[in-house]
């Protein structure tokens, strides 16, 4: 099953959505919106199952045609959004490139944060940064979203907890990073609004390339129609989906809606490309002693998708135009 969210107020109106991505139905029979459904998950699923399946047919009533432009994030504002960086080759990278060494314990304790998760935006929606000499970056991830997760569960007992899978754009501003991680406490004006896939779907849509714990499929990031890396999301992650829900819920519960995300998808030695600049930087400074692909600028266009076995897109692809935001005076 595949859903989405169509511009209504701030938390959208939930669509089903249909396999091919070409057609979609309101639910308000069911549903009103999809944290709705999460917060009823069991009750709801099977009835929204039924009218994916209507209209996969050709049968459900009121179908209209599915134009991702028109939809908001699916989740257009969540309750929780954790962030992880589960690829540690990533993160392994980055600190080679500034001389630094990677500690021991980031291969067995995960490294995780708490974003913004009160606007997320549309995969059509631009980018809109004040200023280029913010260093504007994107970064490609998989994400899972999660029913109500009991506090203390194991990683075996997390794997039920999954319900719905997608890609976000996980904008960062990577020259206000160093001053806010120097403040030793975390992100925030380096991070602004997170961009999803049109669709979520349910992990069954992934066939074979979901194992129950990770997506086995290349992630696309193309920049200005010119591919930066297609690495394959079920390979060199260190810590599966399932480690991350159980990470997070160490000491408390998680609510439905909750959004963890994998941090930016990477393979080691990046010989099938990279899904942010940053990393594209790093190899060139490992390689040359210093960057030379600058970040994006304004008028950018950056594409991120994912596509099944038959090269069809399963999610839907964000594409967005990177814009100057004027504040107000």
């Amino acid at each position: 099953m595949k859903v989405a969210s169509l511009k209504s107020g701030r938390d959208g109106q939930l669509l089903v959505v249909s396999r091919d991505l070409r057609h979609a139905v309101p639910v308000p029979d069911i549903a009103d919106t999809l944290q709705q459904a999460l917060d009823n998950w069991e009750a709801l699923a099977p009835r929204l199952q039924v009218r994916y399946a209507e209209l996969n047919a050709g049968s459900a009533p009121h179908a209209l045609d599915f134009v991702p432009a028109a939809c908001a994030a699916p989740l257009p504002r969540a309750f929780h959004w954790a962030d992880g960086s589960a690829y540690v080759t990533h993160v392994e990278l980055v600190r080679r490139a500034r001389g630094a060494e990677l500690p021991e314990s980031f291969w067995s304790d995960p490294l995780v944060y708490m974003g913004a998760s009160d606007a997320f935006i549309g995969s059509r929606d631009p980018i809109e940064v004040e200023n280029e000499d913010w260093g504007i970056d994107f970064e490609a991830e998989v994400v899972v979203v999660t029913d109500d997760v009991p506090a203390g569960i194991t990683p075996q007992q997390a794997r039920q907890h999954i319900k719905l899978v997608g890609l976000v754009n996980d904008v960062s501003l990577r020259n206000l990073i160093p001053a806010e991680l120097g403040k030793q406490f975390g992100f925030y004006q380096s991070k602004p609004w997170t961009s999803f896939s049109p669709v979520l779907a349910t992990p069954d849509e992934l066939g074979g390339a979901w194992d129950g714990a990770r997506v086995h499929l290349p992630l696309r990031a193309t920049l200005n129609d010119r591919l930066i890396g297609a690495p394959n999301a079920g390979v060199d992650m260190t810590f599966d989906f399932p480690t991350l829900i159980a990470h997070c819920a160490k000491s408390r519960s998680l609510v439905a809606g909750t959004v963890i995300g994998s941090g930016t998808v990477s393979n080691a030695g990046s010989e099938s490309g990279s899904c942010c600049l940053a990393e594209v930087r790093c190899l060139e400074t490992i390689a040359d002693g210093k960057p030379s692909t600058p970040f994006m600028r304004f008028g950018d266009r950056i594409e991120i998708d994912m596509l099944d076995a038959q090269g069809q897109s399963i999610f839907g692809r964000i594409d967005q135009v990177v814009q100057r935001y004027q504040p107000p005076r």
